[in-house]
């Protein structure tokens, strides 16, 4: 049997039309962003993960696990990963979706 591989970006525009998926996807862009942000501030600094972490007092696991997206650290934790990398923290509001008027308060 021979199997046929397809290019991810092609799998992606077929899943991106299932409206599950793009809302699991959707729901997630928080947390991949994050993570994103961190490992380029690191990768900029040229550090490892250990040498984040022996600048912050912590462990290269956790690093690993804000790196990974899986947790939502506090706006301190980022500040230290910021001065660990020699970056500064900036926190933004973008607009977002239309709220329906009956949730805005």
């Amino acid at each position: 049997m021979t199997r046929r591989f397809i290019p991810v970006e092609e799998s992606f525009r077929a899943w991106e039309t299932d409206p599950e998926f793009r809302a699991g996807y959707d729901a997630l862009e928080e947390e991949f962003a994050l993570a994103s942000a961190l490992i380029e501030a690191r990768g900029r600094a040229e550090m490892t993960q250990e040498q984040v972490a022996r600048a912050m007092g912590t462990t290269q696991t956790a690093i690993a696990r804000l790196e990974s997206g899986k947790s939502m650290p506090s706006t301190r934790t980022l500040q230290r990963f910021a001065e660990a990398t020699g970056t500064r923290l900036r926190i933004r509001f973008e607009p977002g979706q239309p709220r329906a008027k009956s949730a805005r308060r």
